[in-house]
């Protein structure tokens, strides 16, 4: 035994050396350190005497299987066990196994290894990763929810199933701000637990009321020894909760509410939960703030938020109340509709606030004209209503129209120190000339307003012609809803390809009507008719459905799937269904996300910005790609910009127009590709017809280029022949060398 005693004298691991019988031979001098025992303690005690009691039965059956076998077991093959010290204390181990053949017998050496610092680390890992999981969870809820119960309820849920806290509740501040009650629980023995602490001590007494008075996080990481939670110490205990969160929740910037969560552990809370806790109390925020609107909305249906005039629900409902008298007294009536002149400039010059304030006082001004709100309504930004309930013989509606747009137009409107003079033009409709109900009243007032704009009339009375072309309008929409039921559209593919190595990296899809009696329609006929009707919605689920169709059978077939870029109309975007509408897209294929990126343009995104961040964030997280198109002509904030969850920029084809047309483009693209790279975006340029400004592009270091130059877009079964099967022409882009399309 001298040499193996020698050994373990001069080796720097904690040895111990155990024979058949499971007895203690010998054990060095650092293990006896590891177990806290005095140098030669161990010799002649059992091996189990170093575990706790409840696994030595099992390790009495694997030491006699080892010694009919024995083995070789090497450090970090993962067998760990628990081991205990002298004064009772427990700590994880791994054990590494060797036979030692002696003269007369087989022992065993040990090597032991204490990894407590590992697995402390690997349980914080694994911890973090289910706050991660929480935060992405309830981040999708918030898109979805729309039901403040809703969004309490199930962020309770998610915080104990995917964030494996033991239990979570939110307390809402009662009317006066005085009391919490609870709002939403979710975990075992939640209700028990709260239905005592409310009977014992009001909620606003403890760490939960602490975080609403005081307007902050409270972080408690040893709950039955806290002084905020002293009261109710013993029935902490009792219910096993160690730590706890206490989160205020905010509606305009005021707490009105908190979000509490315990852990059954003391210290639960790092530096790096606490921030990911403190992100999704702001992102809980931004949704009750959310809901609240929504909730108003729905109150005020019928009412126009900003004016506190009717909507075009209730103006048609009041037109139909009016005429019931005109028929009855067999009295004319007139509808007006009307369109302030340039308010856009106004409102882009001054902002939406300084608008908003024009909006109010023109709002007001024809009340008083009018002499009753009721006879007036705001049907969009800059468009209002107006019925004339009664018509005289004796009256001129012609002369009251000019006297108003005089008395309009001379009438001083102050913004911000400025007066402006407002000019608007007028559509009108006459009961019973112009027809007998609202709905068509309103509509041939909406035709001669339409007709205003094209002429330089300031107001027009209907005319059976502008019945004509709103018919023309009408059998459009009617021939693009039998073109969806009759499957008419198509998606034509134009490439992307990489500008050093002119392989192919993508493509666009493009809508095209495939119209039986006239062929191929162009987009701009028929696009602004898909958005003014909302068949956009049902096309553009049809465009994501299909593009994501053809990436899934490329792959099937081995071709190149390349991502395959979607364009999104501004209704697809501010609709609330539609974060629902591309997971129905995507579906159950794992990369069906990975194919699909989505184009949305820049000035769509800075409409409302913090609408957008939320929305993309929460489609960047099912995996799809998020492009900006169109930049340079939305004018965005640099702040903003660097905040939305983005992966490429596209270059607006305006600017690339102006590197060879213009002296200053060349610099105006410089900066955006620099800026997109500091951002660590991919820079697309679109709009590519010619080789000189290719070569300029590259130069500039843009990533990739479609155009034109390289092709226009494609029938899918022209661009897969051309583009994704492998062949000598077409198949990538050099310098002066376009691939023809």
């Amino acid at each position: 035994m001298d040499g193996i005693a020698t050994l373990f004298s001069v080796v720097p691991n904690a040895m111990i050396l155990v024979d058949a019988q499971g007895s203690i031979v010998l054990a060095n001098e650092r293990l006896c350190h590891l177990f806290g025992c005095a140098e030669g303690a161990l010799a002649g005690h059992s091996v189990a005497d170093l575990m706790p009691q409840r696994y030595r039965d099992t390790h009495a059956q694997h030491l006699d299987a080892y010694f009919r076998a024995p083995y070789v077991r090497e450090l970090g093959i993962g067998m760990e066990l628990v081991a205990l010290r002298a004064d009772g204390s427990e700590f994880p181990v791994e054990i590494s196994l060797n036979p030692y053949y002696a003269a007369d017998a087989v022992f065993t050496v040990a090597s032991i290894r204490a990894i407590t610092d590992r697995k402390a680390s690997e349980s914080r890992i694994k911890h973090l990763n289910r706050i991660l999981t929480m935060h992405s969870r309830i981040n999708a809820l918030i898109v979805r929810a729309h039901d403040r119960e809703e969004l309490f309820r199930e962020a309770c849920r998610i915080s104990v199933e995917a964030g494996a806290f033991t239990m979570a509740w939110i307390g809402l501040l009662d009317a006066d701000g005085l009391k919490l009650r609870v709002a939403a629980s979710y975990g075992q023995r939640a209700d028990e637990y709260l239905r005592e602490i409310e009977n014992e001590v009001p909620l606003m007494a403890g760490p939960a009321g602490t975080a609403i008075r005081e307007d902050r996080p409270v972080w408690i990481q040893d709950l039955q020894n806290s002084p905020l939670t002293a009261p109710g110490h013993q029935r902490i205990k009792r219910f096993g909760w160690r730590s706890l969160a206490a989160l205020p929740l905010h509606r305009a910037g005021s707490p009105i509410a908190v979000l509490v969560l315990y852990a059954g552990e003391i210290g639960a809370f790092d530096d790096e939960e606490e921030q990911q806790l403190a992100e999704l109390a702001t992102n809980l925020s931004f949704a009750i703030d959310h809901i609240e609107k929504e909730r108003k909305l729905t109150y005020l249906a019928y009412y126009d938020v900003l004016t506190g005039l009717a909507n075009r629900t209730l103006f048609l409902n009041r037109v139909t109340y009016y005429l019931r008298s005109a028929i009855s007294g067999r009295h004319k009536l007139a509808v007006f509709l009307i369109d302030l002149d340039r308010f856009k400039n106004i409102n882009d010059s001054l902002g939406q606030l300084a608008g908003d304030k024009l909006l109010k006082q023109v709002a007001k001004w024809l009340t008083r004209q009018a002499g009753d709100a009721n006879m007036l309504a705001r049907l969009d930004a800059d468009h209002f209503a107006v019925v004339i309930p009664e018509i005289k013989p004796e009256d001129d509606v012609a002369t009251l129209v000019e006297q108003w747009m005089k008395a309009l137009r001379d009438h001083p409107f102050g913004v911000k120190s400025s007066t402006f003079r407002i000019s608007a033009k007028v559509g009108i409709s006459m009961y019973p000339e112009d027809g007998n109900n609202a709905a068509t009243l309103f509509k041939h007032a909406e035709a001669a307003l339409k007709q205003t704009k094209v002429s330089r009339n300031r107001y027009l009375f209907h005319t059976p012609k502008m019945t004509e072309m709103m018919a023309g309008k009408f059998a459009l929409e009617n021939q693009l809803r039998q073109a969806l039921d009759k499957h008419e559209f198509t998606l034509h593919y134009q490439p992307k390809v990489n500008m050093v190595t002119g392989e192919l990296t993508g493509v666009e899809a493009l809508i095209r009507w495939n119209d039986p009696r006239t062929g191929l329609v162009p987009p701009g006929r028929f696009t602004p008719m898909l958005e003014e009707t909302g068949l956009i919605y049902e096309v553009g689920r049809w465009a994501l459905g299909k593009a994501i169709e053809d990436y899934l059978r490329w792959r099937r077939s081995g071709l190149q799937a390349v991502r395959i870029a979607v364009n999104v109309s501004p209704l697809q975007l501010r609709n609330r269904h539609f974060i629902s509408d591309i997971e129905a897209a995507i579906g159950s294929a794992a990369e069906a996300a990975g194919g699909l990126e989505l184009e949305i343009t820049e000035g769509l995104i800075m409409e409302d910005v913090e609408y957008s961040i939320a929305t993309l964030r929460a489609i960047r997280a099912m995996g799809v790609s998020i492009a900006i198109d169109d930049f340079g002509t939305g004018f965005s904030s640099l702040s903003y910009l660097s905040k939305l969850p983005l992966d490429t920029l596209k270059i607006d084809r305006s600017f690339v127009i102006d590197l060879t047309e213009a002296p200053e483009g060349l610099a105006q693209v410089s900066t955006i590709i620099n800026l997109a790279h500091s951002l660590s975006l991919k820079v697309v340029a679109e709009g590519v017809e010619t080789s000189e400004q290719a070569r300029l592009l590259r130069m500039l270091g843009c990533n990739e280029m479609q155009g034109f130059f390289l092709s226009k877009a494609l029938p899918s079964e022209i661009f897969e022949a051309r583009y994704l099967v492998p062949h000598p022409a077409g198949q990538s882009y050099r310098e002066g060398q376009p691939v023809e399309g």
